[in-house]
């Protein structure tokens, strides 16, 4: 069983819901990256999300953007990225998903990226860009690996291809929230609350239902605790503390941030 099966079936037990928390690597500074993860585990996070940068992040928003390309002009390659996902694995038994573009992993062979994923600690996959017509390859390559494979929909999939993704989906089903990219929203659409309702009746107990973009609040998190989502994710609001929080209070800031957040799962 998967590091983040496991948390989930702990998580129900307790009746709680799992607080994804995301981060891009290399951005600040590869520092940054391992006070912010220190400081997410200590404020009870159930998994951490590390972005990869990528040179086109179509999903992503401003802000997520902007950190994509801080980190590519620190170097940060793929060899880096290992390394300091390696260190963050001797730290912590936390799941860790990779969250990169399919071109990433094409290039070097889905089967050799993904093995060296998986010896670096890496739990399980979310590409944005891939599709599910086109996923075969993938797949095998990941089942072979036992990498959990997350794919995501959005409020107008169609339930015959919503069930679709949800079967080739592992770890849990990404939905979401908003129409268009990442970033910082200031509104739940009720079309998001209709969408994730119609969605858990649809997979049932098949997979959990995670839901991302536009979550960056502890009102956020406990409104869509509350109607039914398994797991909520929070990116954008974590990189903004990265940025304007100087490294010697980081850890303190993003662990009391991350602390407030996981309450509202509870």
């Amino acid at each position: 069983m998967s590091r983040i099966k496991e948390k989930f079936n702990e998580l129900k037990l307790r009746k709680e819901k799992a607080l994804v928390s995301y981060i891009m690597v290399g951005y600040p500074n590869d520092n940054a990256t391992l006070s912010s993860v220190k400081g997410i585990v200590k404020g009870g996070a159930d998994i951490i999300e590390l972005g990869f940068p990528f040179s086109d992040p179509i999903a992503d928003g401003p802000i997520i953007q902007k950190a994509s390309t801080g980190s590519l002009n620190n170097k940060t390659k793929i060899e880096k990225f290992f390394k300091l996902v390696k260190k963050i694995r001797k730290q912590t038994n936390i799941p860790l998903i990779l969250m990169t573009y399919t071109n990433i992993l094409y290039k070097q062979g889905y089967q050799q990226f993904i093995k060296r994923a998986k010896n670096a600690g890496i739990d399980g996959l979310i590409l944005p860009d891939m599709s599910i017509e086109e996923s075969k390859n993938y797949l095998n390559a990941a089942k072979s690996q036992k990498m959990d494979t997350i794919f995501l929909v959005s409020p107008n999939t169609k339930k015959d291809r919503l069930n679709k993704i949800a079967n080739a989906s592992s770890g849990f089903l990404y939905m979401v929230a908003v129409f268009g990219t990442t970033g910082v929203q200031t509104k739940i659409h009720q079309y998001t609350i209709d969408a994730l309702k119609s969605t858990k009746r649809s997979v049932g107990q098949k997979i959990p239902v995670g839901v991302g973009f536009g979550i960056s609040t502890e009102r956020d998190v406990k409104k869509y605790a509350s109607i039914g989502a398994d797991a909520i994710i929070v990116g954008s609001a974590n990189i903004k503390i990265m940025e304007n929080t100087p490294s010697s209070k980081l850890e303190k800031k993003i662990c009391s941030f991350t602390k407030k957040l996981k309450n509202q799962t509870k």
